[in-house]
């Protein structure tokens, strides 16, 4: 009997000290900061720098009011695009396929659709300002989507639709403006000057328009040419800078005149190293764009960089009103304005995603057939 109360004196003993001698939790540990290169707003900037550094210099090179060496610009751009990126690749940077002769023979027709987008681009941009440029370019995404439905099988939702709407308001909002503001800030109606000036808005507004078409050509046969390359990002950059060299050399000194007077026109003695310098940042910009496109998806998400696309347009359209002398007039500050929200609207309508739900884009009975041909 005394042995039994000696044990439970000891069980009871023991787990007093069970419960005097418990460790305490071990103290909360801080997060740890995250490292630059994963931290999202750097990417996010970095993205909209580049963009806006593209089109800045570009536009800084093309309104020279004697320049005509468009082809020659592409082809510095895509020299320093190679350069640039192959210089990356022997340091281990960023990796990329080599050059291959079949696969080069399959991507050609991307390259040649590339050197439309681009060179209609950059006669646009010669005849309009970056607001409206910016702008038109929205219109892109309707044909791309339209093609998509043609031969892909995409869909398109109501909110998508409703963006389409605005992105054709702004636009129309947009010219309506430019014209008003090149006939009243030139004599009116029946001055010479103001007269030129509509014809200088015209040839852009059709270079525009041929931009969009090229764009979307562009656009919608990469996709269906990746497929059969499996190419990745830089993959693609190399290929349709590197096939796109000898074409525009070539289209250069063919079709464009290097006289010695019209180089002089071309690059004055005041101005030519300033214009060299931005020809250079602007195909540097085309690789910042490119790798920050990569890394905004890689950090943040796709999600976020369509959203991040879509708020772009703004700090580019404001670029033309503080670099240049875009006209600042409630008309263009509005067509800015409803632009940048078509944009988040169209971004919105991809982030749901989903199979379309009530008007869908008009399609003709042969667009299944179409789309099927397509694919094959």
């Amino acid at each position: 009997m005394s042995d039994d109360k000696k044990r439970e004196d000891y069980a009871i003993e023991m787990g007093e000290l069970d419960k005097t001698f418990d460790a305490p939790p071990p103290p909360p540990r801080m997060p740890l900061a995250a490292p630059p290169a994963n931290n999202p707003i750097f990417p996010i900037l970095a993205y909209c720098g580049s963009s806006i550094l593209m089109t800045v210099t570009n536009k800084y090179v093309l309104s020279g009011l004697n320049f005509n060496l468009n082809f020659f610009l592409l082809a510095v751009q895509s020299v320093v695009c190679v350069i640039a990126i192959q210089s990356c690749k022997t340091t281990g940077i960023i990796t990329y396929r080599d050059f291959n002769s079949d696969e080069a023979k399959k991507w050609f027709p991307i390259s040649v659709l590339l050197i439309g987008m681009i060179y209609t681009s950059t006669k646009a941009l010669q005849f309009l300002s970056i607001p409206v440029y910016t702008i038109f370019k929205n219109l892109t995404i309707i044909l791309i989507a339209y093609g998509e439905v043609l031969w892909f099988g995409g869909s398109v939702t109501g909110m998508a639709l409703f963006s389409f709407g605005l992105m054709v308001l702004s636009s129309v909002i947009a010219a309506w403006a430019d014209i008003q503001h090149a006939i009243y800030s030139h004599g009116g109606t029946e001055s010479t000057e103001a007269s030129e000036k509509i014809a200088t808005l015209n040839a852009g507004y059709i270079w525009m328009l041929l931009n969009c078409f090229c764009s979307a050509a562009y656009v919608l046969g990469m996709r269906k040419r990746i497929k059969l390359t499996n190419f990745k990002d830089f993959d693609t950059m190399y290929y349709n800078n590197l096939l796109s060299i000898p074409i525009l050399v070539i289209c250069s000194l063919v079709l464009e005149n290097w006289s010695s007077a019209n180089l002089a026109l071309n690059f004055p003695t005041a101005n030519r190293n300033a214009i060299l310098l931005a020809m250079v940042f602007s195909g540097l910009s085309s690789v910042f764009i490119s790798y920050t496109s990569a890394w905004c998806v890689r950090v943040t998400s796709s999600t976020t960089y369509s959203m991040v696309g879509a708020l772009n347009k703004l700090p580019i359209a404001l670029s033309g009103l503080v670099f240049f002398d875009a006209p600042v007039t409630l008309a263009s500050v509005s067509a800015i304005a409803v632009g940048f929200v078509s944009g988040i609207v169209y971004a919105v309508a991809k982030i749901w995603g989903g199979p379309a739900k009530g008007p869908t884009l008009p399609t003709s009975a042969s667009s299944q057939s179409m789309r099927d041909g397509f694919k094959s």
